[in-house]
């Protein structure tokens, strides 16, 4: 999650300073993973590096840091009776100290993670700052930290858009998916016919797009997207599943509803010439199974626990493919 970036660009340009608080490594049992941001400064602090003591010692070690302007510092916590959580793993977090000059800098590398780009960090231990690039393609957000002793160098992947979402229908239960989705990291585009559908505020990421072609929206939705179709007509979801199935590059393709429209809709589009074995990448009923219950809010929660298992199952096989570097040993990780 990338929420704690457009907060710090904006802490930044209002002249205030800020530090980043990041999960370096984790050995054991840990509340969160590597990677994971947290943005302590003057006002609430935004995203979290685990709660608990934990959080709680890490946000004191962040406010010493911003009062005294010192270099970037990695902080290394023993989950155990002295924090009084029984985790039983160790986590490294690295701190650092962002002041509000660099707030011009800040705000381009929040515009580009917005236009989809991710963001590579570099610091070593004798760095008094971190060291910034963008990159094209969207990241993982994760975190690597290599160490021999007391020497350390931090790598750290800020995520991009990797969760594109184009979601057809403005209904009660389309909205109450969208607002499920939003804090996920999605990226939302809200597609309906009807022009006074939308509600007035719309979470943050999310575009709302009224228009007489919704089948446009399909073939303008960015590789890897996931689609999610629940519009008041049944006639305009089958022309959107048709036209979804025209694209051979999409993550997921839901459509509300239940077995016996699935039925009805994977005949027809056999018979105007889907190929049988395409049929499994159509989901429907959406959501995970043994929720049942059909409140909006109830079939939001079902369906956006069951895009986040379609996410975290491809993201093992990239991981897979491509495997990050391997884990220091615990006996050259620095006890600081």
């Amino acid at each position: 999650m990338t929420e704690w970036l457009s907060a710090l660009a904006a802490r930044l340009a209002a002249g205030e300073a800020a530090v980043l608080v990041t999960v370096a490594h984790t050995v054991g049992s840990a509340p969160r993973e590597a990677g994971a941001t947290m943005l302590v400064g003057g006002g609430p602090g935004v995203g979290s590096v685990g709660g608990g003591q934990l959080e709680w010692l890490a946000s004191d070690a962040a406010r010493g840091l911003l009062d005294s302007a010192g270099p970037p510092r990695l902080v290394r916590l023993a989950l155990g009776p002295s924090l009084g959580q029984c985790c039983g793993g160790i986590v490294w977090l690295v701190l650092e100290r962002i002041p509000p000059d660099s707030a011009a800098d800040w705000r381009l590398r929040a515009d580009a993670v917005a236009r989809g780009q991710g963001l590579r960090r570099q610091l070593a231990v004798d760095d008094a700052a971190s060291r910034w690039s963008v990159v094209a393609r969207p990241a993982h957000a994760t975190a690597h930290l290599l160490a021999d002793g007391a020497r350390w160098t931090l790598t750290h992947l800020v995520g991009g858009i990797d969760f594109p979402v184009t979601l057809f229908g403005a209904g009660h239960v389309g909205e109450a998916v969208v607002r499920a989705l939003a804090p996920l990291g999605a990226r939302i585009s809200w597609v309906d016919t009807r022009d006074d559908i939308f509600p007035a505020e719309l979470p943050a990421g999310v575009q709302a797009i009224t228009t007489d072609s919704p089948e446009a929206e399909v073939r303008a939705a960015p590789p890897g997207s996931y689609f999610l179709v629940m519009t008041h007509s049944h006639p305009l979801d089958f022309a959107l599943c048709e036209a979804i199935f025209a694209r051979r590059d999409f993550a997921w393709l839901g459509l509300i509803g239940s077995a016996s429209k699935r039925s009805n809709f994977t005949r027809q589009l056999v018979i105007r010439g889907l190929d049988p074995d395409r049929l499994a990448d159509l989901s429907c009923p959406i959501g995970i199974p043994g929720i049942e219950g059909k409140h909006p809010a109830v079939i939001a929660l079902a369906v956006a626990a069951q895009l986040q298992q379609v996410r975290e199952a491809r993201r093992a096989i990239d991981h897979a493919a491509h495997p990050p570097p391997a884990a220091p040993p615990l006996s050259s990780l620095p006890r600081p």
